[in-house]
């Protein structure tokens, strides 16, 4: 295998030439980083690669080190990632323990926290000190959309990166490169997902993907009253369901497998009062999983339908820039030529208001609802 942990790190020279320097200059090297960057940046490849650096400098993917640590399994290199809406305390607090620990075969200790941002109060505060005063040879490794995403009491403690958003060239060439995808289909993709590299990835190689995408985008045409725009919500949170069900069900199945084959108990037709709230701890944290998936599916529809906005307000304004949803141009100019573009600006902001009230924990329909009926036509 030939290449270094770095490659696929596009449009991302200036952070990847500070992580170099910090892997290859003790002088530039500090305890604690913030990796920032929007949406499809690649925060956590750059995170993985920067560990797989720091336990073998040369960053050779031929390296057995370099490959376990982007693979996730050196020993050395801890990942966690949430599933849940916040990482809790109790998720923490073993990270603290582990931060103490020397390195077992490797030169650090890496620990990613992927979802820094998804650290609430308690929790930041479990870490604080651990990420305040590691060991000599400890490294912690936050990952966050931005700066003001993370805690003020972790992000002043850490050094920055902050990653921007890769061309659309850079990411089609990856796909062509790396997965092999045509290079027609993999610009259209990259061009979509805005340069968000893993959905340009599976756009590109997922054609019921792409079919979601086109029906999501068709609703924007499609209301033209609120009895359209209720059936519109109710159509993208079920298909947001569906998806997030077929994420997690054979998932769930299995991890309750495994939980009651751990506790001997996989043949019992009823549980041992003794055994249920661990069942039930599990079937919680599953539940969680479950909104977590549902609400990013339709955060996703939502910055489709901005994209496709955006494209509506580029035609309407006569700016000279490529349009986003090149496939979907008819449906664009249709819209373009029945609105204003005070209307486009009105409609991004409900947008956008939607995807602040599905944050804030607002019943998913609801936030829908209100959304699409402030997308049909106005007088």
């Amino acid at each position: 295998m030939t290449g270094t942990v770095w490659d696929d790190l596009v449009g991302q020279e200036p952070a990847v030439q500070v992580l170099r320097r910090a892997v290859e200059d003790p002088t530039a090297m500090t305890h604690a980083w913030l990796i920032t960057g929007p949406p499809g940046s690649g925060r956590s490849n750059a995170a993985r690669a920067f560990a797989a650096a720091l336990q073998d400098p040369s960053g050779a993917l031929s390296s057995h080190a370099c490959a376990t640590a982007l693979a996730g399994t050196h020993p050395d290199v801890t990942v966690v990632a949430t599933e849940g809406v916040v990482i809790r305390a109790d998720v923490a607090r073993p990270l603290v323990e582990l931060a103490q620990r020397s390195p077992s075969e490797g030169r650090w200790r890496v620990i990613i926290v992927e979802d820094a941002d998804r650290l609430n109060e308690t929790s930041g505060n479990v870490l604080l000190k651990a990420i305040e005063e590691p060991p000599p040879r400890t490294v912690w490794v936050l990952c966050a959309p931005s700066p003001q995403d993370v805690l003020v009491t972790l992000r002043s403690r850490s050094r920055s990166v902050a990653l921007r958003v890769p061309p659309v060239e850079a990411v089609a060439d990856l796909l062509v490169r790396r997965d092999g995808v045509e290079p027609g289909l993999a610009l259209v993709a990259a061009r979509a997902a805005q340069s968000h590299i893993g959905i340009a990835r599976r756009l590109a190689r997922d054609p019921e993907a792409r079919a979601r995408r086109s029906r999501v985008l068709a609703l924007a045409a499609s209301v033209r009253g609120v009895g359209d725009a209720v059936l519109a919500a109710g159509e993208l949170v079920d298909v947001a369901q569906t998806e997030a069900k077929a994420a997690t069900e054979h998932r769930d199945a299995a991890e309750r497998t495994e939980l009651l084959r751990s506790m001997g108990a996989e043949a019992s037709a009823t549980l041992p009062p003794a055994l249920r709230s661990q069942v039930r701890q599990l079937e919680e944290e599953q539940k969680r999983r479950a909104t977590r998936s549902q609400r990013d599916v339709l955060d996703r529809a939502m910055l489709d339908l901005l994209s496709f906005y955006r494209d509506v307000l580029v035609v309407q304004l006569g700016a000279e820039v490529d349009v986003v949803n090149a496939e979907h141009e008819d449906q664009v100019r249709a819209v373009a030529a029945s609105s204003r573009p005070e209307q486009t600006v009105h409609r991004m902001d409900a947008i956008g208001l939607a995807r602040t009230r599905l944050s804030g924990n607002v019943a998913p329909l609801l936030a829908v609802e209100a959304m699409m009926i402030a997308l049909r036509p106005q007088v």
